[in-house]
């Protein structure tokens, strides 16, 4: 590698599923940039060293992905919406400081507006499925948004309620037994969960409840179109699919570490489409 030639990584303890070197390395070349996108599988034990002496090792920033989110908002200074969600999936260095983010909630967000235009207008009411780190960034985003009213459902309702302590009285939290009766004025609905994925369970909620102007949105890309997808085209509704949001969220690292914002393509999306389809290995099926 040159001096001039910029690089950046991804970070993970596993990390060979990930198709951020697949997407980061198809802008550079696309672009004629002078740059370089790698993996890098770190365990646990070894990750702060490593995000410690992220210059030393020739690089300007990183994506992080599991398990290590949450140290890395600790080893980091994070801006509002790294706080607000409570994890960092990017890092990049800003003179001596190392920085952080999340850009789950952009890409969640663009890919809502580009799937389905003027979505968040007039948006009373929004379910989304799943408490995890995924549905926190979610619902972080419809906030921005002003959803008025964030229904979250989840098996444990315990971890439903945490979301309300952290993002207010907007967020209400239901038991997965209530549901199939929050859906009949949702103009959103989203799937945080790894519900519908290959070799998980199938997506058990009756979506027939939903308007006819609903949204169905699925965080989930392996498979490509879900189950839950697959019956709200059935119905006619709008969907946005989980590897839109995939796309969407890597643009924030790739402006940050090599100065130039990367358009969502077309081309691209059949890029990854085609690696997806033709993996046969274990695959990140959620973003």
């Amino acid at each position: 590698m040159t001096s001039d030639t910029r690089a950046a990584c991804i970070v993970g303890w596993p990390v060979g599923h990930s198709r951020s070197p697949l997407i980061h390395n198809y802008w550079l070349k696309h672009y004629g940039i002078a740059g370089e996108y790698r993996r890098e599988a770190v365990p646990p034990g070894e990750f702060a060293a490593f995000v410690k002496n992220l210059a030393a090792r020739g690089y300007a920033g990183a994506n992080i992905t599991l398990p290590h989110k949450e140290a890395a908002l600790k080893l980091s200074q994070p801006d509002d919406r790294a706080e607000a969600v409570g994890a960092a999936n990017t890092l990049w260095l800003d003179g001596g400081s190392l920085r952080s983010t999340n850009t789950d909630v952009e890409g969640f967000l663009d890919n809502l507006d580009a799937c389905a235009p003027h979505w968040d207008r007039d948006l009373q009411a929004a379910v989304v499925v799943g408490a995890g780190g995924a549905a926190r960034a979610v619902v972080y985003g419809l906030v921005l948004r002003g959803a008025a009213r964030i229904v979250v459902v989840n098996r444990t309702v315990e971890r439903a309620e945490a979301l309300r302590r952290r993002f207010g009285e907007r967020v209400h939290p239901v038991g997965w037994d209530e549901r199939n009766g929050q859906l009949a004025d949702a103009g959103l609905m989203v799937n945080a969960t790894t519900l519908g994925m290959e070799h998980e369970d199938k997506f058990a909620l009756d979506i027939g409840r939903l308007p006819g102007h609903a949204l169905v949105a699925d965080l989930v890309y392996v498979p490509l179109l879900t189950p839950l997808l697959t019956a709200a085209r059935a119905r006619g509704l709008r969907t946005a699919e989980g590897l839109g949001m995939l796309l969407h969220q890597a643009v924030r690292g790739f402006t940050l570490w090599f100065g130039k914002k990367p358009d969502v393509t077309e081309e691209l999306r059949a890029l990854v489409e085609a690696d997806l389809t033709a993996s046969t290995g274990p695959s990140a099926g959620i973003s």
